[in-house]
């Protein structure tokens, strides 16, 4: 799979946003506490000498390798972006892009037409699997 796959559309004239075949998934990833050492943008100082979580790059750099999209959502903020772009850098990690500025706080929902599915990291990078489990939804 590759990326290249990406069904891109025009209409009328003008380009719209690329279609995701379905064998492509596009991972939305945490970079602090999720990728690396936990640290807060009051300490900026830190994040050059972050470490790496075990299995975080081999994971996701794997997922890149297999065609999926790649896009970092970080709580740093766009002034982090040199050390942040630097340090993924030279850690290797391979992606497509970063949005800067997410905010803080774990109460997240994501509201979408299509289906959104949502992975808490917890310590440790490995294949994802299947698991039935409870979910807030709209009414009917």
């Amino acid at each position: 799979m590759s990326s290249k796959k990406l069904i891109n559309k025009v209409v009328d004239g003008k380009h719209i946003s690329p279609v995701l075949p379905e064998e492509v998934k596009n991972y939305l990833i945490d970079i602090d506490g999720t990728v690396c050492d936990d640290i807060p943008n009051e300490e900026p100082e830190r994040m050059a000498t972050a470490n790496v979580y075990p299995d975080a790059l081999e994971t996701l750099n794997k997922w890149y390798d297999q065609g999926h999209i790649i896009t970092f959502f970080t709580s740093r903020l766009e002034e982090h972006r040199e050390v942040t772009e630097t340090w993924l850098k030279e850690h290797g990690f391979k992606y497509h892009g970063i949005m800067f500025g997410k905010p803080r706080g774990g109460n997240y929902h994501w509201v979408d037409n299509h289906i959104v599915r949502a992975t808490r990291f917890e310590g440790k990078f490995t294949d994802l699997v299947d698991k039935t489990t409870k979910i807030q939804v709209f009414k009917s």
